[in-house]
């Protein structure tokens, strides 16, 4: 078992200058690994053998950590963890510099990644996991709550309630003063939900529970989330349609930079078709809403904005409700999400499947055979790198018993369980080393049951297992 290890005649020519500081101060390990004792870094007061390490950023649900058996794994926080196979975070910013060389994945606890680096990660070979849904309840139940809050001036309430307490005259003017904060009720209304993903649809169906008339936009509805919408939901084939004729607009979309992307979707376009009064909820990002566009309508038509992000623009308006970023802020989400992402890395880490990834595609083969070893192998998405890998097993006299390649993007990710009949640890390290030294391969390894090991990386030619 090792850690990590450079087999080539100057172990350091070629890695990145952020890591060669730290390999500097790691502690010299020799370690048998198949074939005699291979050099090895790591801080030997962070390596456990034979068990996989978690680094973990912000506080993460015990209840989700849980899910790692002590066993098989430790969880270290920061940088404490020198050695880490996969990270655990939720809105940590995650730097380049903090992906170890050991990590073979990152997941975070909620649904958006915008504080990972995800391209990067791509580029590396590493997964990006994220907990779709496990947030959802939460985000709709702020979704529900930010329309009273719209419609029924109850922060101008409370803080009017407020003022009158520090003068004594709460009691008198109580009565009195309540047609100061008429509202309207939800009944009957028009809510506009545009993203009808987890959140959107738990938003669609609590909407009609509450006597709502439900429009809905989303590009992209998959099947899955389309089967969970009410029944009475009427679908528009664009956002204008959707939004001209709502009390309420629901934003529930994923903010993706760029050209083609969702920065200031609602803008002036948008905007100046809502009808006067609407109230617009954005619990999805606060990037989503061009905020001078919304002034002009704001101070023009009335209405509400109601949103958990900050505005520079509206964070003073009258008619701007803006809370601390409490989406996803309850006990049972962030166990929910942990829990989901310890699941999604265990699953990862422990056969290889890959679910739930926002940059590497959807990959799962049956449980291994009986007298086989599962390989892995992440590569860029060109031609030929299949066949390849296929040549590397067949010159080595393996026998592949089963294999899927999927791609997304500029990844291609390779699972291949191989028959051990006739073969020793060493056949095994050398076919890995083959592959992994494939112009084209990015990392790959050996799943045979013992946590931490069989991980090998291509870096710019040279081989670091």
């Amino acid at each position: 078992m090792i850690l990590s290890t450079l087999l080539h005649r100057n172990p350091t020519s070629l890695l990145p200058p952020r890591h060669l500081l730290a390999l500097r101060s790691f502690a010299d390990i020799s370690v048998e690994h198949g074939r005699g004792a291979w050099k090895t870094y790591g801080d030997i007061t962070s390596y456990q053998p034979g068990k996989f390490q978690i680094k973990t950023f912000n506080k993460i649900s015990p209840v989700g950590l849980s899910r790692f058996p002590s066993g098989q794994y430790e969880i270290k926080d920061g940088e404490s963890a020198t050695n880490a196979h996969a990270i655990l975070l939720r809105s940590h910013k995650l730097q380049e510099d903090e992906v170890n060389l050991t990590v073979r994945a990152i997941a975070r606890c909620g649904a958006g990644t915008n504080n990972v680096p995800v391209a990067r990660m791509s580029e590396l070979g590493i997964p990006v996991f994220n907990t779709p849904g496990a947030n959802a309840n939460a985000v709709k139940e702020l979704v529900i709550c930010g329309m009273l809050l719209g419609s029924r001036r109850i922060v101008d309430g409370i803080n009017h309630m407020y003022a009158l307490g520090e003068r004594g005259e709460q009691k008198e003017r109580v009565e009195k003063d309540k047609a100061m904060f008429g509202g309207r009720e939800l009944k009957g209304k028009t809510l506009a939900v545009v993203g009808l993903g987890h959140i959107g649809a738990a938003t669609a169906r609590d909407a009609e529970q509450l006597g709502m008339h439900v429009m809905g936009y989303d590009p992209m509805l998959s099947i899955e989330n389309a089967l969970k919408l009410p029944r009475s939901i009427q679908l528009t084939s664009g956002m204008l349609e959707a939004v001209k004729n709502a009390d309420y607009i629901s934003l529930n979309i994923p903010y993706i930079k760029g050209e083609g992307g969702t920065h200031h979707v609602i803008g002036e376009e948008i905007v100046s078709a809502m009808k006067e009064g609407a109230v617009v909820l954005n619990f999805a990002r606060g990037e989503l809403v061009d905020s001078a566009a919304l002034k002009k309508h704001l101070d023009e038509n009335g209405g509400k904005y109601v949103s958990d992000f900050p505005d520079d623009l509206l964070w003073n308006h009258p008619s701007a409700i803006l809370l601390p970023h409490l989406g996803a802020s309850t006990e049972e989400a962030e166990d929910a999400a942990a829990s989901m992402a310890a699941e999604t890395i265990r699953d990862f880490l422990e056969t290889g499947t890959i679910r739930n990834s926002v940059n590497f595609p959807s990959t799962s083969l049956p449980n291994r055979p009986e007298n086989s070893i599962r390989f892995t192998v992440v590569t860029k998405n060109v031609p030929g790198m299949l066949a390849h890998i296929s040549e590397a097993f067949a010159g080595s006299n393996l026998n592949i018993l089963q294999q899927i390649n999927q791609s997304r993007g500029n990844v291609a990710y390779n699972v291949v369980d191989v028959d051990t009949s006739g073969h020793g640890v060493v056949d095994f390290k050398d076919v890995q080393e083959k592959i992994t030294m494939l112009d084209g391969v990015l990392s790959s390894r050996i799943i045979y049951g013992v946590p931490g090991t069989g991980y090998a990386k291509n870096l710019e030619g040279d081989y670091f297992v």
